[in-house]
């Protein structure tokens, strides 16, 4: 969406996977753009800006009038789109201004706002991270390991470098001074992200031990990835804390195919 929020986003994203280049090393930016181009938009209930439907995340009503989180849009019927940060929903809950946009949204029909609705957002963006990070390892699209990483960046073939909340300073130094050699960009801030996830749930998401540091050496999953990670990040907020590792399943690849995953418990009814 076109507004402040939106600029502030773009300056972060450049300083993350380095600025926009049509025929630069990551490749994120023709193809997000070009991708975005070709989506239907929609339109924020709550701000009223536009956006593509992969920048919002949709909500959907049970057929017992319970406003639910649909963030992969696959609920079916009725949906309403919102591009609002979770202080922003907060504050729309609490002056109750998103039960009049819903009102409108959905042409009056009953309608019951969970109290825990921002938390449940919040719980589903992440797990679609998970679950997207999770797909991109299983197909060979992540480099993990120190010396796998730095020779991966120095020869130029990483797209994408994330470290996990408790990696030390030094290591992700190194990798990132690695990655602007190997990216023609010394001298920039290009350093990769600092996730807020620690090193437990990154490793159960890709289904890998200790693993500290990431890298995707294919441009179109580390688009995939920077999508759900910037969507997830602009909800939950500029400096989020990092999570603590409550149970195995909070790592994507920790679910069994016969477990429903967050989306599922979450959207059921349907």
């Amino acid at each position: 969406m076109r507004n402040p929020n939106n600029e502030t986003r773009a300056v972060r994203r450049a300083r993350r996977f380095g600025p926009p280049r049509s025929e630069g090393p990551d490749g994120l930016t023709a193809r997000a753009d070009t991708r975005a181009a070709k989506e239907a938009i929609r339109k924020c209930i709550l701000s009223g800006d536009k956006d593509a439907r992969a920048h919002l995340v949709r909500l959907a009503v049970s057929p017992d009038g319970e406003v639910l989180p649909d963030v992969r849009a696959k609920a079916p019927g009725r949906g309403a789109w919102i591009g609002v940060t979770r202080a922003e929903l907060e504050a729309a809950i609490a002056k109750g201004k998103l039960r009049g946009a819903l009102a409108r949204a959905f042409k009056g029909a009953p309608l019951s706002i969970p109290d825990d609705l921002p938390e449940r957002i919040a719980s589903q963006l992440k797990r679609n991270l998970l679950d997207r990070l999770g797909l991109e390892s299983k197909s060979g699209a992540v480099v993990t390991g120190g010396e796998k990483l730095e020779k991966a960046a120095r020869a130029g073939k990483l797209h994408m470098l994330l470290h996990a909340s408790d990696a030390g300073a030094d290591g992700a130094g190194k990798l990132a001074q690695a990655w602007r050699v190997g990216s023609d960009r010394e001298g920039t801030d290009l350093r990769g992200l600092t996730l807020p996830l620690p090193r437990t749930i990154l490793s159960l998401a890709l289904g890998r031990e200790n693993v500290v540091h990431a890298g995707l050496t294919d441009a179109k999953a580390a688009g995939r990835v920077s999508e759900a990670l910037d969507r997830w990040l602009h909800f939950i907020g500029p400096e989020p804390l990092p999570l603590p590792c409550v149970s195995s399943a909070e790592g994507a690849s920790a679910l069994s195919s016969e477990a429903p995953n967050d989306d599922e418990r979450q959207t059921e009814g349907l």
